[in-house]
C-alpha cells in the first residue's frame, strides 16, 4: 500500500504554493501591502484587475482538485485518506510556509476538493455563491453563504458518511474563521463591495 502520509505532505506542499502572492510580485504589486492584504484571488481581483483575479481563483481551485486527484490516483487509498490529502491543500493555503504560515482564506481551493470528490454539491455550492454574489457583490457574502451550505448539502446528500460531514463542518468553519475581518466590517456597515462596472 502507497504511503497515505506522503500523499498528505504532498497536498499541503501543493496547497501551499502562493500564486496570488508570486504572480503580483511578478506586476511590481506586494498583496500584503496592497487591498485587504490577503493574497486570494479577491484582493488579486481588485488590485490586479479581474482577469487577474479569474486566474488565480483557478489555480488555487487547482490546488484543491489535483492533491485529491493524486491521492485518488493512487488507487490503494481509502476515501478518508482522499478527503484528507484535499484538507491539507486547505490547510497549506491558509496556513502558506512561503508566506510565514499565512495565506488565502481556503474558498478556492475547498471548492476544488469540490469538483475531485462531489461535483454535484460543487455545482450547487458555486451556483450558490454567484447568486449570492450577484445579489450582494460583496465576495465574503457569497464565500459565507456557500461556506454555509456545504456541510448542509452534505449531510443531506451524503448521510451515512460521517468522515465526511465533519470534514465539511470543519472546512466551513475554518472559512468563517478566516473572514472575522470582513464579519467585522460586515457589522460596521462598510464591507468592500464590487460595483458592477468594476475592471482593470
Amino acid at each position: 500500500m502507497q504511503n497515505p502520509y506522503l500523499y498528505l505532505g504532498l497536498a499541503f506542499f501543493l496547497g501551499s504554493l502562493p500564486f496570488g502572492h508570486w504572480l503580483a510580485l511578478t506586476r511590481g504589486v506586494d498583496l500584503r501591502k496592497q487591498g485587504s492584504g490577503n493574497t486570494g484571488a479577491t484582493n488579486v481581483g481588485r488590485v490586479l484587475g479581474k482577469k487577474w483575479g479569474y486566474l488565480v481563483f483557478a489555480l488555487d481551485l487547482g490546488k484543491g482538485w489535483l492533491a485529491v486527484a493524486m491521492a485518488q490516483f493512487a488507487g490503494e487509498l481509502s476515501d478518508r485518506w482522499v478527503l484528507a490529502s484535499g484538507v491539507c491543500a486547505v490547510l497549506g493555503h491558509v496556513f502558506s510556509p512561503w508566506l510565514g504560515f499565512r495565506g488565502g482564506k481556503g474558498v478556492a481551493t475547498s471548492a476544488g476538493i469540490l469538483v475531485g470528490l462531489t461535483p454535484w454539491i460543487a455545482l450547487a455550492v458555486v451556483g450558490l455563491w454567484a447568486g449570492l454574489f450577484q445579489i450582494s457583490r460583496m465576495v465574503s457574502i457569497a464565500s459565507l453563504g456557500a461556506a454555509t451550505a456545504f456541510p448542509v448539502l452534505v449531510f443531506w446528500l451524503h448521510p451515512t458518511q460521517s468522515f465526511l460531514q465533519w470534514t465539511s463542518i470543519g472546512i466551513s468553519l475554518l472559512v468563517w474563521i478566516r473572514h472575522r475581518d470582513n464579519l467585522q466590517r460586515l457589522f460596521q456597515g462598510n464591507e468592500n463591495r464590487f460595483k458592477n462596472d468594476e475592471s482593470k
